[in-house]
């Protein structure tokens, strides 16, 4: 987290103060990002943009300060009453922005919808075992098995009126598939955060206006918010210099300084908590998009190894990402609860290796595979995915790549649709900051009982690993809690579960007339902005 001057703070440092004054008087912030947000409803998708923008009208049980910690939200407190049980004690008064009052029920009934078929955020489901209604003001989550960071794993459970999604014919989530309208929640919104939805235009304008009746304390002057997508490097960079905004990212590496060098703007930028990565369909007996018939050449670890050594990530880091990024060989980055720096490296860059296991494989000539990647989600995302197609050539592996809109790649790419990858680029910032979440929903085998590994697209799976997330789920022991995380980095590591690119930076261009906070997790949090 840094204040809007800072231009640059060293991965790890502690996180500074924030808005030293008392806010200015009220005031409109205009900010733009490189995509829409996918949809209004909380449920709808995991990803962190699209969570992060809603965070200003829904709200959770819980949440985290300008300083990152866990504070309470719509619970004023909880405790662990049993070794299964949660009890969340909730505020009173709150009311949903159609005058509706908070109450337990409200919480049973989003628990439920997050159960739904559409829902994207099974992960959090999953948690859960069943509700337990004490009284209108107080509630207990069971868990299927002792659960000590339950409240951890709650920031982004958002709550919702369910006598709003009733009369709306909203009370199951639609699939959200490349710009889908859905249902009512997806395009209109009823929560009780700091902000009201004014209006809604996708692709082209989102409203927020401050909610006058909101619980909470606002510690900056924002009384309107205006979101605009801009797609466009260029364009949105070229909005934030002229005015039009007030804040945009993420803006390329390579225009830092251009905004320093320009009157009235700067870059604030510093070390994102999110780990780019790569992964590929392990669990398919045939590729989707290859044209090796009959079997599934990524199944073979001297294939996973072989797109490993391909990758010279030094230059990537260099060429792509202007010095900025830092080489990843694990799945989270230094910020996380549980990273190990001892296990960081990563296999060296060695193409004739990587040309003896393909031939070791049987694919002396190589093989084409499609790739999916994202245009407009991540910092350089589509020139990362170029740099990979380009090494990758060198070993005789010819990569088409199918570079899209963040709602289609989604679409494309999640368990809405079947998981319809052979090869993709991906982003993860655990939101707990914990290696546990990274574990059991991107490295853990998923479609099993325990319902975990819905975001492993590619299907990677050993067994243990399901086993090693429940024991540190449950684990109070942190000397042997750590153990177990770092046993299952280990075999994730050996076997090429996924292939870590590197932690990218966090890039935002702002105008010196704004005082926010930068979250490490690259959320802009609307209640700490001060326009002046």
């Amino acid at each position: 987290m840094m204040r809007v001057g800072l231009k640059t703070i060293a991965a790890g440092a502690a996180l500074g103060s924030i808005l030293a004054t008392a806010p200015a008087q009220s005031a409109t912030f205009r900010w733009a990002f490189q995509g829409d947000v996918q949809t209004m409803d909380p449920h709808g998708l995991f990803e962190t943009m699209t969570l992060g923008f809603q965070r200003g009208i829904y709200e959770g049980l819980v949440a985290r300060d300008e300083n990152m910690e866990l504070v309470g939200a719509l619970a004023e407190s909880w405790e662990n009453v049993e070794p299964n049980t949660w009890r969340f004690h909730l505020r009173k008064g709150v009311k949903f922005h159609d005058g509706s009052v908070l109450a337990a029920d409200d919480v049973a009934f989003s628990v439920e919808r997050i159960r739904s078929e559409g829902s994207d955020l099974k992960v959090v489901a999953q948690l859960i075992q069943e509700t337990r209604i004490v009284d209108d003001h107080t509630i207990d989550l069971v868990t299927p098995a002792p659960n000590p960071i339950l409240p951890l794993q709650l920031e982004i459970f958002y709550i919702m009126d369910r006598g709003w999604a009733e009369r709306n014919n909203a009370t199951e989530v639609t699939n959200v598939k490349g710009g889908d309208e859905g249902n009512y929640a997806n395009l209109n919104a009823n929560g009780t955060g700091p902000f009201t939805l004014e209006s809604r235009q996708s692709g082209v304008k989102t409203v927020l206006v401050a909610n006058p009746e909101y619980w909470g304390e606002m510690k900056g002057n924002v009384t309107e918010g205006v979101f605009t997508p801009i797609s466009q490097d260029a364009t949105r960079v070229a909005a934030l210099i002229s005015g039009n905004v007030h804040m945009a990212y993420p803006v390329p590496v390579q225009d830092w300084q251009r905004l320093a060098d320009a009157e009235g703007v700067k870059p604030l930028t510093g070390p994102e908590a999110r780990t780019i990565f790569l992964g590929l369909d392990q669990i398919r007996d045939e590729l989707l998009y290859s044209n090796v018939k009959g079997k599934n050449p990524l199944k073979d670890l001297r294939v996973r190894q072989a797109f490993i050594h391909a990758i010279d990530i030094d230059a990537i880091r260099k060429k792509v990402m202007r010095d900025a990024s830092v080489p990843a060989g694990l799945m989270v980055a230094p910020q996380i609860n549980g990273f190990t720096e001892s296990m960081n490296d990563r296999p060296p860059y060695d193409v004739a290796r990587a040309k003896e296991l393909l031939a070791e494989a049987g694919y002396p000539d190589g093989f084409e595979l499609t790739m999916d990647c994202p245009n407009d989600r991540y910092v350089n995302d589509e020139r990362i995915c170029q740099a990979v197609a380009s090494m990758l050539a060198k070993i005789g592996v010819k990569v088409t790549l199918l570079a899209q809109t963040k709602s289609k790649y989604f679409g494309k790419v999640l368990a809405q649709n079947d998981y319809d990858t052979s090869f993709y680029l991906l982003g993860w910032t655990p939101s707990t900051f914990d290696s546990h979440n990274p574990i059991s929903a991107l490295m853990a085998c998923r479609g099993g009982e325990d319902r975990i590994g819905a975001f492993n697209l590619g299907g990677y799976c050993n067994s243990r690993i399901n086993e090693l997330a429940a024991m540190i789920q449950s684990e109070t022991d942190q000397v042997k809690r750590q153990a177990m995380i770092e046993e299952a980095f280990r075999i994730h590591k050996e076997e090429v579960g996924h292939i870590p690119l590197h932690q990218q930076p966090l890039s935002w261009g702002v105008s010196e007339q704004v005082d926010l906070v930068q979250r490490p997790d690259n959320v802009l949090d609307l209640r700490y902005v001060t326009v002046q």
